[in-house]
């Protein structure tokens, strides 16, 4: 259990009235994300407040009537589901941290070098985005972000977002895991089984997995699958 000092505040204003509980951050938004922890290890102290910092409770004819409960508990659990919930700075910087891990995989899996064709290395994105100071927004989605990551970034890094179509062929011994492991790396365009039991296939995948379906595809079939990329569009 956190203690008081080291909580932050829950809070939800509804008809008229406000509630407010101190919350382990982390915990808090863990449970609100659907996570199974006992709302008493989440609480700093099992009280409802009108306004915490004034040590004031909450009213619990207004509980009953707003929540249907006056359990100090079960209110709580509805202001963490319901309400708005205080981040430190840490767990912001965490939340940052975590946002900027996505937009580094998103680019290194979409796009590529056009000098040389392939994925830049996750490192190298990592220290263009550092470098360039751009701001990662924790709480805007990753596709949102895009466009003014990479308006810094290409400055020092080009950057050209493609997809691939490669045509594969699997012996037959290994079409099933063949046809398993293709279609976990992108869109089956066309597919057809061969009278000798082989399995020949057009997928289109994110231009940065090229190297790494290759990988897979070889893995499966002990190098034994024939591919060839058919288009970059």
């Amino acid at each position: 259990m956190v203690t008081v000092e080291n909580a932050v505040l829950a809070k939800m204003k509804t008809q008229g009235a406000n509630f407010e509980i101190l919350v382990d951050c982390e915990k808090a938004i863990a449970f609100r994300g659907g996570a199974n922890i006992d709302i008493r290890d989440v609480l700093a102290a099992q009280n409802v407040f009108s306004d915490s910092k004034k040590g004031l409770p909450a009213s619990e004819i207004q509980m009953q009537q707003i929540f249907g409960t006056a359990n100090p508990l079960e209110v709580a659990k509805e202001i963490i589901r319901k309400g708005e919930i205080q981040l430190t700075a840490e767990y912001r910087q965490k939340l940052r941290e975590q946002k900027k891990k996505q937009i580094i995989n998103f680019i290194h899996v979409n796009a590529i070098d056009p000098k040389t064709g392939f994925p830049h290395p996750a490192t190298r994105i990592e220290a263009a985005i550092d470098q360039s100071k751009v701001k990662i927004d924790e709480y805007a989605p990753v596709e949102k972000q895009m466009d003014g990551v990479l308006k810094e970034i290409r400055i020092m890094l080009p950057i050209k977002f493609v997809m691939k179509e490669i045509a594969v062929k699997f012996p037959a011994e290994y079409a099933g895991k063949g046809n398993y492991a293709v279609q976990g790396f992108g869109k089956l365009i066309k597919q057809e089984w061969q009278s000798d039991g082989s399995w020949v296939a057009v997928v289109e995948i994110p231009g940065g997995l090229e190297e790494e379906f290759y990988d897979k595809i070889n893995s499966v079939t002990h190098g034994n699958a024939e591919t060839k990329r058919l288009a970059i569009k």
